[in-house]
């Protein structure tokens, strides 16, 4: 989505190059099949070979691992922050909230900076901030807990970064059926660096015997990243990729720009962008569709290890945590069915949707729809069961999460294809604000405040406290079904959205093309 712009000479003159070997009368434009002569030209200036492109893809996954376990980490040792700084269920809601806020805010920021400027420096100055911000936050002492939600602000400043430029960066690098595997495998990594945000918080903590070293561990990777990133990752310049119709012709209508005045069709306002998004009813219906995944990830990624520790402790499994460390198997447990349903359903989701498509072009939404509409019972039952039978909420949790993983990679999919590339970051960075906004910004602290709320209602027990989250995880069942109705009105549109996105693209193209080879056939000298 964006661009790091190549130089204008170099573009020239592959340009002009290109030109003079065109034998008169061998254009033919509009064409479905391009001659060799126009398939070259019509290629990027510095192609950028299939290896390099798979490991650059590579690194963005290990910074997408990265991503996600500084998102999930407070979950892993929640109970013990809360028993360190000694606040209700919801302050505890309200960390996610700060976190989400500064994401959001800063996430349009982003995004219109990655549609024009380059996206490694970009990339690399979130790393930095939010690793550092992870690493302060380890030292905070408490007394001082709003310094600790400071900080969680901040990583959702840096991290916001990540979100909003790296799947425009893997789209640039693939295309077609190559774009949705690697976008597979990318998106693979939210539930597995989510788990393993679990297992990292509550395996340090219980091992060194305080959480505050849960938080120093990731700082070290992001080291890692941020060297790996400036190495070997490209940024490549945004074209419209094989899914949009066409061949890339950034290069050249940008190595005009300078000599000829030629506007860059990257070159549109931000003003102009949400435009033409508005009117994008796939976009809106599957951003509102996203949003409700958002906002059932974000409350039970932040409780549901608590609400299972609750429901041991009406059982008699384990003990009241009167000081630290805390007990933390149900972190390492949910944590481990996050990983392993997170990686099938995202597999699973991709495989199903490659062949569905074949026979069905609304595919994408329709299996979106399935897995949340499945998902919303899976979820009601296991914080139903969860009273009776931990194996049982269990079972029911992984199952449930099976089903959402199934839309990661496809929703991102969807918005690719349906969007034209020159507004493809600022898409992302708007569905990453609104889906943040009416999502998981706000639903682990509502989680939190109703059941406080419920708790004030009941005696002081340990039945009351899990009553408490079993009946506020009500909504998120409601809600997972209202996000199966976006997806389905998806569905109506999707099909005409996406024959709109290529041909616009076909259109640029054929446009490009002309008004070069009009404006050297004007510079040529007369005889």
């Amino acid at each position: 989505m964006q661009n790091s712009v190549p130089e204008e000479s170099s573009g020239m003159n592959e340009f002009t190059g290109l030109q003079s070997q065109q034998p008169s009368g061998s254009q033919n434009y509009g064409a479905t099949e391009p001659t060799t002569t126009t398939a070259q030209f019509l290629k990027t200036p510095g192609n950028i070979s299939a290896k390099r492109s798979y490991l650059a893809v590579g690194v963005l996954c290990y910074i997408n691992l990265l991503n996600y376990m500084d998102w999930f980490i407070v979950a892993g040792v929640l109970l013990d922050i809360k028993t360190y700084f000694k606040i209700s269920d919801g302050w505890a809601g309200f960390l996610h909230t700060v976190f989400i806020f500064g994401f959001l805010l800063s996430a349009p920021f982003f995004g219109y900076l990655g549609d024009r400027y380059n996206r490694k420096i970009i990339l690399s100055v979130g790393i930095f901030l939010w690793s550092g911000a992870t690493l302060g936050s380890s030292f905070v002492t408490e007394s001082y807990p709003w310094i600790f939600f400071v900080s969680r602000a901040f990583v959702g400043i840096g991290t916001s970064s990540y979100s909003t430029i790296a799947p425009t960066i893997i789209a640039d690098l693939s295309e077609g059926d190559q774009r949705t595997c690697m976008l597979s495998v990318f998106y693979i990594f939210i539930p597995v660096g989510s788990g393993f945000g679990y297992v990292l918080a509550s395996g340090v903590t219980q091992a060194v015997g305080h959480w505050h070293w849960a938080f120093r561990i990731t700082p070290c990777m992001g080291v890692i990243a941020l060297v790996l990133l400036i190495l070997l990752v490209p940024d490549p310049t945004q074209h419209a990729s094989e899914g949009h119709g066409g061949w890339s012709i950034t290069s050249t209508t940008q190595g005009a720009d300078k000599e000829h005045g030629a506007q860059s069709t990257a070159c549109t306002t931000w003003r102009e962008d949400i435009k033409s998004l508005s009117k994008n009813r796939s976009f809106i219906w599957s951003s509102l569709g996203v949003t409700a995944i958002s906002f059932v990830t974000g409350a039970l990624g932040l409780w549901m290890p608590l609400f299972l520790y609750r429901a041991q402790l009406v059982h008699d499994l384990v003990p009241p945590c009167l000081q630290e460390p805390c007990s933390s198997s149900n972190s390492l447990i949910f944590g481990a069915i996050t990983i392993v349903t997170g990686v099938v359903g995202v597999i699973t989701g991709g495989v199903i949707a490659k062949r569905y498509k074949k026979i069905n072009p609304k595919a994408d939404p329709l299996i979106c729809a399935v897995g949340m509409l499945s998902f919303a019972p899976c979820l009601y039952l296991s914080i139903m069961l969860a009273s009776q039978s931990i194996h049982a909420a269990y079972i029911f949790i992984a199952l449930g999460e099976f089903l959402l993983s199934l839309n990661w990679a496809i929703v991102a999919d969807i918005l690719l294809y349906v969007v034209v590339p020159k507004c493809q970051s600022t898409a992302v960075a708007l569905q990453i604000s609104v889906s943040h906004l009416l999502g998981d910004t706000g639903s682990p602290y509502l989680i939190g405040i109703v059941s406080d709320a419920i708790q004030a209602r009941h005696s002081d027990s340990y039945l009351g406290a899990f009553r408490s989250l079993q009946y506020s995880f009500i909504l998120c069942a409601f809600v997972g079904v209202l996000g199966g109705g976006f997806f389905l009105l998806t569905a109506l549109y999707v099909e005409e959205d996406r024959k709109e996105a290529q041909q616009f693209c076909r259109g640029t193209e054929n446009k490009g093309y002309v008004s070069s080879e009009d404006e050297l056939q004007d510079e040529r000298p007369k005889a």
